[in-house]
């Protein structure tokens, strides 16, 4: 007798079908300013902030469903805090990287007991779990719906101070000229439209945040290479990927959101060609892209330090 067999559940096809389905309808809702709570980062049930491609995720999902909470949690988590998901609520899938280690075995999988030394082997594995948002569990203490704050406005085309601090401490070079946003990689250097063509000065600090990306790629800083780059191939799209999310990882980091000078139906058909391609590729990416944040983190403390030094 012939016993059918339930499809193993595919975590990374499905979250990455998911995003393809969101981006075929012309949207990317992690540009979409927000705050849930307070904060611009998804929270774990502690109120750690998630990381790299389940920041993500989680981003996306919380501007698509308008939660006002940050906080997520799985099934678990909730009923150790007697509360319960409400019935119907749809949970989000994540993903959790880890390794392990494990000794050299014979064919028979043991070891073969000898005297020699056993050569250790690192495994590397991705699970999935299943996490709901705050607002849709009953019987959560108030602590896990914060108030939210205000928006703040900010004059057209002028600098923000703690943005403009930031980005000018990092020892890559920036020239302001033209109306034309992009890194070029023979002269190592990044060339911006001034702040003043841009009505909305958040903008303008998504479209650095993302030239600065493509800066991290050289081989002295982060070393990242997806091969022969050219206007339109799956390398160029790949890197356009990882600079997109540095730029929504750090915006969330400082008030501002992603933001291109372009965008149109071909920059969103060359993240859909290599979604398509690939269903590992947004992890890969969101984890270049969450080095690529940290980077320029650690580059600006850095600057900022060493001018504070100098000023003392």
């Amino acid at each position: 007798m012939v016993r059918s067999r339930t499809p193993k559940f595919d975590a990374s096809e499905v979250i990455t079908n998911e995003i393809i389905r969101i981006i075929e309808r012309g949207v990317l809702p992690w540009r979409k300013h927000w705050t849930a709570g307070g904060s611009s980062r998804p929270l774990r049930v502690g109120g750690e902030p998630y990381q790299g491609v389940n920041n993500f995720l989680l981003t996306m999902r919380t501007v698509m469903a308008g939660h006002s909470s940050p906080f997520w949690m799985t099934l678990p988590q909730a009923n150790a805090l007697d509360a319960k998901v409400r019935k119907g609520e749809k949970s989000s899938v994540v993903v959790y990287y880890g390794q392990s280690q494990a000794n050299a075995a014979d064919e028979d999988g043991r070891s073969d007991g000898g005297d020699r030394s056993e050569e250790a082997r690192i495994f590397r594995f991705q699970k999935s779990y299943r996490v709901f948002n705050a607002c849709q569990i009953e019987g959560l203490p108030d602590s896990f719906f914060p108030d939210p704050e205000p928006m703040p406005e900010h004059p057209p085309s002028e600098p923000i101070p703690h943005m403009q601090a930031f980005f000018d401490a990092i020892d890559i070079t920036t020239v302001f000229t033209g109306t034309e946003a992009y890194y070029l990689p023979p002269v190592d250097k990044v060339y911006m439209p001034s702040i003043t063509r841009f009505q909305d000065p958040r903008s303008f600090y998504g479209v650095w945040a993302h030239e600065l990306a493509h800066a991290t790629k050289a081989p002295h800083r982060l070393n990242r290479d997806f091969g022969l780059s050219k206007f339109g191939n799956t390398a160029y799209a790949r890197e356009e990927i990882v600079a997109e999310l540095t730029s929504v990882f750090l915006g969330q980091t400082l008030g501002f959101t992603a933001h291109t000078l372009e965008m149109n139906a071909a920059y969103l058909h060359n993240w859909l060609r290599v979604l398509r391609s690939d269903k590992g590729a947004i992890f890969k990416h969101a984890a270049d892209a969450q080095r690529a944040c940290d980077y320029l983190i650690a580059r600006s403390e850095v600057g900022r330090a060493g001018r504070s030094a100098e000023a003392a």
